[in-house]
């Protein structure tokens, strides 16, 4: 570890410390170097600091130019071609060599465009994402972005946290950390503001709370020593550098792709071969076999799908759906099984205080009292700041209003926060009159198993509460005379003193939302930690078909093999622990389908994390935001419907470019293999290939425009690159039919010398595989039963026509045209009418075969780190860009 750096410059702000030595230094000394105090920093002195130190972060989302185009020219074959090029270029063939160069220019330009786009739509996207930490500024508590932390701020940390920074604690409360992203201990570390040995290892600073790691129980308060790069998590997050793990879509690109570079190659190698025995110029034969490569490369493939994923996330954002990267998108598309808590998603979420319901002979207002007394919430100018929603709502209600004066006399002497093992808060609470007790407050179960001499009324009571669908919160209490600090072990020989009920009503659009989730072939099931009773009345209410609900007890009674029937037939689970839903979703995913779970509370994170897609909301507490890809400005059904619509569309898009390229592009190349046997010259120039190509991938960058058929929305699609083969020796021969038969014409009819037989090909092939796509793009008929969009109809038309026109413009002699003969195109117009409607009867053959199948990606190594590692990236400043550009 290294030592603490003071700074050497009068006035300056002070150095950070480092985490180990701060855990060995006492919080007084802690916060003299850091020139702070309890109350916190002014504003002056956070600037101040963020001027030196910089923001809060380990990275940073920006669109950058050069990673970009460096994404585009990478390619091996796009590099022996421009080698191959240049020495043509020296040996004379100077005209051939500099239209290949500024074709492969226009068709790199093409995709740095629309890729960077992409990336500038990211970049967008990630600063609409917001992490936020408790701090105090100027004496008051306050929320700010997690970048704006700066060393000597004093940061408050409850339960669910992620720890902002490297902070030395200066007072904690039962609490423990999760450390496993650090040290991989697996259990919880205890945490204190004990000073520790100087040198101990990092695993054991009990006095600091570190980085990246999360609150797993308990609360406390501490000062910022590290920030940035410089805590011990950011070093490690920044060591992993801005690669992201592949999603499974990824996968499947990455996959497709390398199928058509093998593809290329074997065709590449050969053609190569036949032209060298048939006695052809070795450099032209290198320069043909090359751009035969690059034109069945799927090169503005990254580009399409930027394309598509950057519109579908402007799409999104406008609906309020984020996604942390652009690919999870299509991933969300992809869930047939989404599991959710209720609260804000089938209900309101605006949990509002109802009533107070006494134990005999309690005053109502004392059990009011009570309640507030365990609420382990901040105040600000009397509302309550942080904290759980129903300590909020509580404390905030009307009702509590007049006894926060009365609850102000009182003293907490210690306060033992909520958990999901205790399901209960505690407070160790002095009253004016020095009397003690323990105020508990919490699940009811939990609560009552604890108290003694309960009445037979309050069973009944809150029997009828559950079955009216409302959230309750039993408090009880008892003297505690000698108790200095609570302890779990305390919560016991409880007096029942009432219950709180609250309110929080099923939304209005939850039924329809649910029905169109259901349209669309995804079934939703309910997963939360509330009372069953309570769970089945809101699904009930909204249509949604319940069954027997399956509590966490039930799940703990049955094993795997049990539990996987038990899931697929079941629609609510209540009472569940946080590992007992992790176990849900991961049987679940087992079992079949693609799973996505919504939830935004700290029982969430580990579900989130065993989901196929983790979905939370932008209110969620920091560890669940920190699991989830998606994150939802609005919690409701209805727009996730619309990212699950969207994902599908994307991929539907998706699809069509890679059939269409592994179709008449296939096809094409082919033909040319085919005619390099025959013919005595080069059946089209390298850079009518290349020209070709451009043309082609131009037209096919409004794919991500196009409508989508019904019925590929209803069901979820995967890679299959076995099918994927499938129809590319299916229709590729297709292609070549009527490739050999305008060979056969231009030949024997028109008698075609070497130029004008490579115009002939050159309109005839790019037709073709230019209008495939209304064939491709849908199963129906085209035009009749599915439209294709305006944006693609007029690319394709408008490329067919400029390759038409090509031959006669004053650009034909510097590309090798020549001009074709009017009858030419009457039977240009009668091949691609029947290609077409061949292609349509082959349809109808094709799609009788299996369909693909789902692929499940396993995790991959550090997925967790870089989720959490997203909340410290600075977003990208105006002033920022300008240096850039500068």
């Amino acid at each position: 570890m290294t030592t603490a750096v003071v700074s050497d410059r009068p006035g300056a702000s002070p150095a950070m410390l480092d985490v180990g030595a701060a855990a060995a230094l006492p919080a007084a000394e802690v916060l003299r170097r850091l020139d702070t105090d309890e109350a916190g920093l002014s504003r002056a002195q956070v600037q101040a600091r963020l001027d030196r130190y910089g923001p809060n972060s380990v990275s940073s989302h920006r669109a950058r130019l050069l990673p970009v185009l460096w994404h585009q020219v990478r390619s091996p074959l796009l590099v022996l071609l421009l080698v191959a090029a240049a020495l043509s270029y020296f040996v004379g063939e100077r005209a051939d060599a500099v239209i290949i160069g500024v074709i492969v220019a226009a068709s790199v330009g093409l995709g740095f465009a629309n890729e960077y786009r992409a990336e500038r739509a990211a970049e967008a996207l990630h600063s609409q994402i917001h992490h936020r930490a408790l701090v105090l500024r100027d004496g008051r508590p306050v929320q700010v972005e997690v970048t704006g932390l700066v060393p000597g701020d004093i940061a408050e940390l409850r339960l669910g946290d992620v720890v902002p920074a490297d902070i030395r604690l200066l007072s904690a409360t039962g609490m423990e950390c999760d450390e496993s992203v650090l040290t991989g201990e697996s259990l919880p570390v205890g945490k204190n503001s004990a000073v520790v040995p100087p040198g101990a290892a990092l695993a054991d600073l009990s006095g600091c709370a570190l980085m990246g790691t999360v609150v797993h129980v308990g609360s406390g308060r501490g000062v910022v020593v590290a920030t940035g790069v410089r805590a011990e998590f950011g070093r490690i997050a920044a060591g992993l550098g801005n690669h992201q793990t592949q999603t499974a879509f990824q996968v499947g690109l990455r996959r497709f792709s390398m199928l058509l570079v093998y593809v290329a190659a074997a065709l590449t190698v050969s053609i190569f071969v036949v032209n060298v025995v048939l006695h052809r110029a070795v450099l032209d034969s290198l320069l043909f076999s090359l751009a035969i490569a690059v034109g069945i490369t799927p090169q503005l493939l990254p580009a399409v799908v930027s394309t598509g994923l950057a519109a579908g996330s402007r799409r999104m954002a406008a609906r309020k759906v984020l996604v942390k990267r652009l690919v999870c998108i299509e991933d969300l598309g992809d869930i047939d099984v989404l599991f959710t808590d209720k609260t804000g998603t089938l209900t309101q979420g605006q949990i509002s205080f109802m009533r107070a319901v006494p134990a005999e002979g309690t005053p109502t207002a004392q059990v009011l009292l009570w309640g507030l007394l365990a609420t382990d919430t901040a105040v600000d100018g009397g509302k309550a700041v942080g904290g759980n929603a129903l300590d909020t709502a509580l404390w905030n209600s009307p009702a509590a209003t007049s006894q926060h004066s009365v609850a102000g006399r009182f003293r907490t002497l210690s306060m033992l926060p909520f958990d999901h093992e205790r399901q209960m808060a505690s407070a160790l609470v002095r009253d004016p009159a020095g009397l003690q007790t323990l105020v508990v407050k919490g699940a009811p179960e939990s609560v009552l198993r604890r108290c003694i001499d309960v009445p037979a009324a309050a069973g009944a009571t809150l029997a009828a509460e559950f079955a009216a669908g409302n959230r309750v919160v039993a408090v009880a209490t008892r003297p505690a005379p000698d108790l200095s600090a609570a302890t779990p072990a305390d919560e016991e020989q409880l007096r029942y003193a009432g219950l709180l009920v609250f309110l929080d009503p099923p939304k209005p659009d939850a039924a329809a939302a649910l029905a169109r989730l259901g349209g669309l072939g995804v079934t939703v099931k309910i997963v939360t930690g509330d009372n069953p009773a309570v769970a089945v009345k809101v699904c009930q209410e909204l249509g949604l078909p319940t069954g027997v609900a399956l509590t966490g007890t039930d799940i703990d009674a049955l094993d795997d093999t049990r539990l996987a029937s038990a899931v697929v037939a079941t629609t609510v689970f209540a009472r569940v622990s946080p590992e007992q839903k992790a176990r849900i979703v991961r049987i679940q995913r087992i079992t079949g389908g693609d799973v996505a779970f919504l939830g935004d509370g700290v029982n969430d994170a580990l579900a989130l994390h065993a989901a196929d897609v983790g979905i939370s909301v932008d209110s969620a507490a920091d560890v669940a935001k920190d699991a989830a890809d998606v994150i939802l400005l609005d919690k409701s059904l209805d727009v996730l419907a619309d990212g699950v619509t969207e994902g599908r569309r994307i991929f539907a898009n998706t699809i069509k470019y890679v059939l269409m390229g592994t179709s008449s592009n296939f096809g094409n190349m082919f033909s040319a293999a085919g005619a390099s046997l025959l013919l005595t010259f080069l059946p089209m120039l390298p850079s009518q290939i290349l020209l070709n190509n451009l043309l082609y991938d131009a037209g096919q960058l409004a794919i991500p425009t196009d409508n989508v058929d019904e019925a590929q929305l209803r069901r979820p699609s995967h890679w299959d690159i076995a099918f994927i083969r499938r129809f590319m020796l299916y229709f590729g021969p297709f292609s070549s039919v009527f490739d050999f038969a305008t060979f056969a014409i231009m030949l024997w009819a028109f008698h075609s010398g070497p130029d004008q037989f490579r115009t002939g090909w050159f309109v005839e092939s790019l037709a073709t595989q230019t209008l495939v796509i209304f064939a491709i793009r849908t199963r129906r008929v085209p035009f009749f039963r599915s439209r294709p969009s305006l944006t693609l109809t007029v690319a394709a038309l408008g490329i067919v026509t400029v390759g038409a026109l090509l031959p006669a413009t004053p650009l034909a002699h510097v590309l090798g045209f020549r001009p074709l003969p009017s009858a030419y195109f009457a039977a240009l117009a009668g091949m691609v009418v029947c290609y077409l409607a061949l292609i349509e009867l082959g349809k109808r053959l094709f799609y009788g075969m299996p369909g693909p199948a789902a692929v499940h990606k396993p995790p991959t190594a550090h997925r967790h780190l870089r989720r959490r590692a997203a909340r410290w990236a600075a977003p990208v400043r105006r002033r920022e860009r300008r240096r850039e550009s500068a």
